[in-house]
């Protein structure tokens, strides 16, 4: 997925995966937007970041 970055966060929500080139110092996303997945999820484990980008 290819997302614009902000120079401001997303509010609430907290991103903690200092790898992605969204990610701010204080644990939060400056995505533009986020998508997750899956749709059938059952629980946490089943859900995943698509918006996440290798940092550079």
């Amino acid at each position: 997925m290819n997302v614009e970055g902000t120079s401001r966060h997303l509010p609430g929500v907290k991103c903690v995966v200092n790898t992605c080139r969204y990610h701010v110092n204080t644990n939060h996303c400056s995505a533009k937007e986020i998508e997750v997945q899956s749709p059938n999820a059952r629980s946490s484990k089943d859900t995943d970041c698509r918006t996440f980008s290798p940092r550079t």
